[in-house]
């Protein structure tokens, strides 16, 4: 199915128009949104400079969208020119893309929240510009923690408190939902988990394996416990989706989910809207506020034909001018650090005040420390976190074992 998949897509890039004058083709997202953002983006440039861009839809599903990417790439094609790529994936395609550290002035690039920046440079090269921001954040019933005199929470104790005083006088109430399934967003949810107790960030920045230590086993053991109390069994099931349809249905008091959910819970006929506020992940006394960076930039081709028209283009698409269109019409959250002092904008997304307050703290996930192996050794993280959550492992065996699969995989903190 999936090589059908990309034979399809592969075939249709085959029948463009054989290159002469500058024409571009940009890959972007295809769900109805993110597509008609991009389309308009891309024909109001296109009208400033005359060159023609054609938006390539592919898959909302990251793993065959990376699939496809990756034959494209290793074939040389120069069929796609400006590709959209997710926050994990810099350090697995960066061979394939040209450095735009010399190519865009510098102070275009500090403009660029400084982790996305850090995240994007791969052995010294900026090999993809910030287009779109995301970031793990705490969702609250702020009308029940007012109605029971709770203040929203700092730190995990603070929410299991809260959510046992609530759960016990409110019927039909869970405490708290999250991203349980086992799939990336679990490694997310994960890396939350054990940073905010102190436990590190799995694979450390000189490629170490640090997973296996105390604060890790605490951070795990708690959660687990929040399995079949707090939380419901299910949640072992749960990705973003199923997490957000139980808290806008009114079950839920606390959610996990990242910044999209905003304006689904806020949308007319919700039954939780005006009555829902965001706040940063909580802490412990042993660790910080921390939230998985996620979203998305946009790289160019080394194999493109119109290297010049290309980084214009990504320069023009990832420019205040158009963040600020796209956060205002479409609720995407800018990687422009000015923006989230804009007035309008905080007006119409007021979640964006506490998203730059958890991305300052933004946790990336070690996909450049791992590079080609980053898959395995999420995949690997969030199936060991699963098992313990459901109680089939301990959070010590677990960690232990994880440790050592994932010491075979480093080559010596190499990769």
């Amino acid at each position: 199915m999936k090589r059908a998949l990309l034979i399809s897509y592969y075939s249709c890039l085959l029948v463009l128009p054989a290159l002469g004058a500058p024409k571009l083709t940009l890959s972007c997202g295809s769900n109805g949104i993110e597509h008609q953002m991009c389309e308009k983006a891309v024909k109001a440039w296109s009208k400033q400079t005359g060159v023609a861009v054609e938006v390539f839809s592919i898959p909302n599903d990251s793993n065959d969208r990376l699939a496809i990417y990756q034959q494209f790439l290793g074939a040389g094609s120069p069929d796609v020119d400006v590709y959209q790529i997710d926050v994990v994936w810099p350090g697995l395609l960066a061979s394939h893309f040209r450095d735009l550290k010399d190519e865009i002035p510098t102070a275009e690039i500090a403009a660029h929240l400084p982790e996305y920046i850090r995240n994007n440079t791969v052995q010294g090269r900026l090999v993809a510009v910030p287009w779109f921001a995301d970031g793990g954040v705490l969702y609250y019933r702020k009308d029940l923690l007012k109605k029971h005199g709770l203040k929203p929470p700092s730190t995990w104790d603070d929410l299991e408190n809260a959510a046992r005083t609530i759960a016990g006088k409110e019927k039909g109430m869970y405490g708290l939902v999250f991203q349980g399934r086992a799939y990336e967003g679990l490694t997310c949810n994960a890396l939350e988990w054990v940073a905010s107790h102190g436990g590190g960030t799995i694979v450390d920045e000189d490629g170490r394996v640090s997973v296996n230590n105390p604060n890790s086993v605490k951070a795990l053991t708690r959660v687990a416990g929040w399995v079949g109390s707090l939380a419901p069994t299910g949640v072992l099931g749960y990705s973003e989706e199923e997490a957000r349809g139980v808290f806008q249905s009114g079950q839920a008091i606390f959610m996990r989910n990242w910044p999209y959910a905003w304006a689904l819970l806020e949308a007319d006929g919700s039954p939780v809207r005006g009555k829902v506020g965001i706040v940063p992940m909580p802490k412990t006394a042993l660790g910080d506020h921390a939230s998985t960076l996620g979203g998305w930039s946009l790289a160019v081709s080394k194999y493109s034909k119109f290297p010049k028209e290309a980084v214009e283009l990504v320069r023009y698409l990832t420019g205040a001018e158009q963040q600020r269109i796209r956060s205002l019409e479409a609720s995407f959250n800018p990687t422009i650090v000015a923006l989230y002092d804009d007035p309008t904008l905080l007006a119409k997304n007021p979640h964006l005040k506490v998203l730059k307050s958890a991305l300052a703290s933004a946790i990336p996930r070690p996909s450049r420390q791992t590079r080609q192996k980053y898959n395995r050794v999420s995949a690997e993280l969030w199936n060991t976190v699963h098992a313990i959550l459901s109680k089939t492992e301990t959070p010590e065996v677990g960690l232990a074992s994880l440790e050592k699969r994932l010491v075979s995989h480093s080559n010596g903190g190499k990769w």
